[in-house]
C-alpha cells in the first residue's frame, strides 16, 4: 500500500491534509505533500478542501506560486468530479482567476461562459465595499462572444461603481450585438459623470458609425476633449 493509497476515501487522515493546505504556518514541504494526497484521492471532500489552497497567500511569491499551480492541475486530473466544488468555490470566494482557469481546463467555452453568467446574475449593481469579483467577471466576459452577454451585462452601466462600468462598456462592445444596448449606453452616457467611462463609451460610438438621436442636445454637455458631434448626432473623434 503507497502514501496515497493510506488516506485515500477520507477519514481524519484526510481532514488533516485539508486542515493543512489552508495553513500559511506548516512547512512548505508538508503543504505540497498535502495538495498531492488530496489530488489523489480525489473524492469530493478532497477536492473541496484542495481548492481552499487558492484562498491562501504564502512567501515567497514563487513557492506560492507553485503550490497553486499544483493545486491547479490537482483539481483538473480529477475532471467533471471537480466541477460542484469548483462552481460552488467560484460562488463563494472572492478568487476568480484560478477557478476560473480550471473551468476552462474541463469545460467548453459555452459552459464556462454560462458559468460566469450564472454568476453574474446572483450580483446587483448596488454600492459594495469591494466589487473587485464582480470586475472580474465582467473583465472575463469581454473576453469571450456570446449572444447573451450584452443583454447579462446591459444594467450594469448603471453600476454604482465606476471600474464596474468601464468594463461593462467593453463587455458589451466587444459583442456582435452591441446595438441592442444602444438605447441603455446612450442613457448611460448622458449620466456618465467618469471621463474615461463616458470616452470608452464614445469609442464605441464611433467603431460602431452610432448616433446618439434625440440624446444629442443632452450628450453634447458630456463630450471630453477630442469628441465632437455631428449634425445628427454622430460621434466624431480628432485625429
Amino acid at each position: 500500500m503507497g502514501l496515497f493509497d493510506v488516506f485515500k476515501g477520507g477519514g481524519s487522515g484526510l481532514a488533516k491534509h485539508i486542515t493543512r493546505v489552508a495553513n500559511k504556518r506548516a512547512q512548505q514541504h508538508e503543504r505540497s505533500e498535502s495538495i498531492q494526497v488530496l489530488a489523489n484521492d480525489g473524492s469530493e471532500e478532497a477536492l473541496r478542501g484542495l481548492l481552499t489552497r487558492f484562498n491562501l497567500r504564502v512567501d515567497p511569491s514563487i513557492t506560492d506560486g507553485e503550490e497553486k499551480n499544483a493545486a491547479f492541475l490537482g483539481v483538473v486530473q480529477n475532471g467533471e468530479a471537480a466541477l460542484g466544488p469548483v462552481h460552488d468555490f467560484l460562488a463563494s470566494s472572492d478568487t476568480l482567476a484560478w477557478p476560473l482557469k480550471i473551468l476552462k481546463e474541463i469545460q467548453s467555452e459555452e459552459e464556462v461562459t454560462t458559468t460566469l453568467l450564472e454568476l453574474l446574475s446572483k450580483m446587483d449593481t448596488e454600492y459594495e465595499r469591494d466589487p473587485q469579483k464582480k470586475v472580474d467577471v465582467i473583465a472575463s466576459l469581454e473576453e469571450r462572444k456570446d449572444p447573451r452577454i450584452v443583454g447579462a451585462v446591459s444594467r450594469f452601466l448603471e453600476d454604482m461603481n465606476e471600474t464596474v462600468r468601464f468594463y461593462a462598456v467593453g463587455a458589451i462592445l466587444a459583442q456582435d450585438e452591441a446595438v441592442a444596448a444602444l438605447e441603455a449606453m446612450t442613457k448611460a452616457l448622458v449620466a456618465e459623470e467618469s471621463v474615461r467611462v463616458r470616452i470608452r463609451m464614445l469609442d464605441g460610438y464611433v467603431e460602431h458609425a452610432w448616433t446618439l438621436g434625440d440624446a444629442k442636445e443632452a450628450a453634447s454637455k458630456k463630450m471630453p476633449t477630442g469628441y465632437t458631434l455631428g449634425k445628427k448626432g454622430e460621434v466624431r473623434k480628432k485625429p
